[in-house]
């Protein structure tokens, strides 16, 4: 048993029972972060905040909440929005952060294949954030069927359509998923569960894994160069803090990103406050009505570039149909991310503007996947049809013919 003495504070008392200095040291005061880095590294923890956002935000409202085909609607528009003290508010904050989480994660991500840190060494990091972003995009497809508006209904209809496509077992898994042979009411609670329980959990874990997977590697830096971090912790102790290229987690790299947060918070409650609607189809105020089908079906924007490679091949090719190419293309545009490291085949560790042609790849990309999102919400009829077509095989075509091509001759 550890030798206890009288504590001369509750930090101390701590200490002695549960080793909180060791603990902090580890985590936070001997972690070393390079010191060449820009903003754009303080989306991690700024993801971590949104995070924080939905969950509690997400506990404020499930009491109010009910998950049920015949109450869920009012739940949410009259007795959250309107009864609840500060439902609204809650509300609110759930919706643009469960928008916003995105638009941070697609920054993450594309700062991640600028810097070329998926690289070898890097690869379980790069592995464990895109399984976050699928999680992730199970948690909201799921948390948008709950306010059982049109919208909601509707787009839960298509996507579970899509398992049909799965060969054998695809009718009975859309029964499965729904519980049901339509999507009615024991599909909301499946989705109720998925929403509140089952995935935050999942996400929690993957979030500490992928804290985890930095252990080792260390984080990248803007010139991608390959640092002895003992050496230059040591340089840093030493008190050459000028001299050494890394500085401390905790207090040094920690209290620039509090600044960070700040900042983003203020856009954040703007958009709270100001610009609410963005997050909420107006469509989805309707209550659901299995007899009327919208116009226009389409998801949540961060949604909308794989939804346009779904639709966007339209006609047969021979005896296949359609429908099977789209979810084909849909089912290798939710992975290709994930072989990222195995499809770039150069050893060069350099960011992307000292790289020639993948600096032009990396562009090419980002142009070709906001083509998918823009066209994703129009109508897929006439000339946008055949524009969603055309930018559907460039990024197939971008991701498993040319990254290979051009990384190959890079390493040559």
């Amino acid at each position: 048993m550890a030798h206890i003495t009288k504590a001369n504070g509750i930090v101390d008392w701590l200490d002695q029972r549960l080793a909180v200095k060791k603990l902090m040291n580890v985590l936070m005061v001997e972690y070393w972060i390079p010191k060449q880095i820009n903003f754009l590294w303080a989306m991690g923890v700024i993801l971590t905040v949104l995070f924080t956002v939905l969950f509690v935000t997400g506990l404020l409202l499930v009491m109010y909440y009910k998950p049920d085909t015949a109450l869920a609607f009012d739940s949410v528009n009259k007795t959250i929005m309107q009864e609840a003290d500060y439902g609204w508010l809650w509300r609110h904050m759930h919706g643009v952060a469960a928008s916003v989480i995105f638009l941070i994660i697609y920054i993450h991500m594309l700062t991640g294949i600028y810097y070329g840190s998926y690289k070898k060494g890097r690869e379980m990091i790069w592995i464990s954030g895109m399984l976050l972003f699928v999680v992730f995009s199970a948690e909201a497809f799921s948390g948008y069927m709950l306010p059982w508006g049109q919208m909601s209904y509707w787009a839960a209809q298509v996507i579970t359509n899509l398992f049909g496509g799965v060969p054998f077992i695809g009718d009975a898994l859309v029964i499965w998923i729904r519980g049901d042979y339509a999507v009615s009411d024991p599909t909301l609670t499946r989705f109720f569960m998925l929403h509140v329980c089952l995935l935050p959990i999942v996400i929690i874990m993957i979030i500490a894994f992928h804290f985890y997977a930095l252990r080792i590697p260390h984080v990248n830096n803007e010139i991608a160069e390959e640092l002895d971090f003992d050496l230059e912790a040591q340089k840093y102790k030493n008190g050459d803090t000028k001299g050494s290229k890394v500085i401390p987690f905790w207090p040094a790299f920690l209290s620039k990103d509090f600044m960070y947060i700040c900042l983003f918070m203020i856009f954040f409650f703007y958009l709270v406050c100001f610009k609410f609607n963005f997050a909420m189809d107006p469509i989805n105020f309707d209550p659901a009505d299995a007899l009327k089908t919208p116009a226009h079906i389409y998801p949540e924007w961060y949604f909308l570039w794989s939804y346009e490679v779904l639709r966007g091949f339209f006609f047969d090719i021979g005896s296949i149909k359609a429908f099977d190419i789209g979810l084909a293309a849909f089912g290798i545009a939710q992975v290709i991310f994930f072989l990222l490291p195995w499809l770039d085949r150069s050893d060069v560790v350099k960011p992307a503007h000292a790289r020639g042609k993948f600096f032009v790849w990396f562009w090419i990309l980002l142009v070709d996947l906001i083509v998918l999102t823009v066209y994703g919400k129009l109508p897929p009829t006439g000339i946008n049809a055949w524009i969603g077509f055309g930018a559907s095989v460039v990024f197939l075509a971008l991701l498993l013919v040319v990254l290979p091509l051009i990384t190959r001759k890079e390493k040559e």
